[in-house]
């Protein structure tokens, strides 16, 4: 498993150092008992409170391209605090990243509380979404009923402008994403089959493909 390492302390006091320190020893030691590969290791003088912080959009940009399935802190407190910790620990949630802290001495294990407002969080998200796509069906529908054909939108397609679109199998990219392949090594996997292809193409390309899965399972979600 691939692993960010994630250190802060709120403040720029050369006490602070020695806690900075801590952490990273801490967290390595915790990564070597798990057996994870360390990929970055993310130090960051910020308050807990904040939701704007570097260190922590650079962790989720890594979660998001699949470079890495796991963040490991010291505790809690360290992601942040308030609901600034818990959108968090959502986010992580959602991007199925799975959360390791030295107090816990494995897996986070967030408080009853804690637990119960992501829960409400995430059904509230759930009914936003369906009752954006409910919008959406509709909207479509009364345009159709209207006269609108969303044919002929597509007619002229092939005389669009813009970069060419480059084929390759999703199956590939799909199959290797269920081995835990990285974006980066499946690109030089297809790039070996003869697809002259980016990391970037290929994340785009899978998060197209999982934007369709989605909307067709929510068509029989209402």
């Amino acid at each position: 498993m691939r692993a960010v390492l994630y250190c802060r302390v709120s403040t720029e006091k050369e006490t602070q150092e020695t806690s900075i320190q801590r952490q990273k020893e801490e967290l390595l030691k915790l990564a070597g008992i798990h057996g994870m590969e360390v990929i970055e290791i993310i130090i960051e003088k910020e308050s807990g409170y904040s939701i704007e912080r570097e260190g922590v959009l650079k962790a989720l940009d890594l979660f998001s391209a699949g470079d890495a399935e796991a963040l490991l802190i010291q505790d809690e407190t360290r992601l942040g605090r308030g609901n600034t910790k818990i959108a968090l620990l959502h986010q992580l949630e959602k991007l199925g990243v799975s959360v390791f802290s030295v107090t816990g001495n494995g897996e986070l294990e967030v408080s009853e509380s804690d637990s119960m407002v992501l829960q409400i969080v995430g059904i509230v998200e759930e009914y936003q979404r369906q009752l954006h796509n409910m919008k959406i069906r509709r909207g479509m529908k009364k345009a159709v009923e209207e006269g609108f054909n969303p044919l002929e939108n597509l007619k002229n397609i092939d005389q669009a402008k813009g970069r060419e679109r480059k084929d390759f199998p999703i199956e590939e990219v799909i199959k290797l994403r269920d081995k835990k392949l990285t974006f980066q090594e499946i690109a030089s996997t297809l790039r070996g089959m003869g697809y002259d292809i980016s990391k970037a193409t290929v994340h785009r390309r899978f998060k197209e493909y999982q934007s369709v899965e989605n909307s067709e399972y929510t068509r029989y979600d209402i």
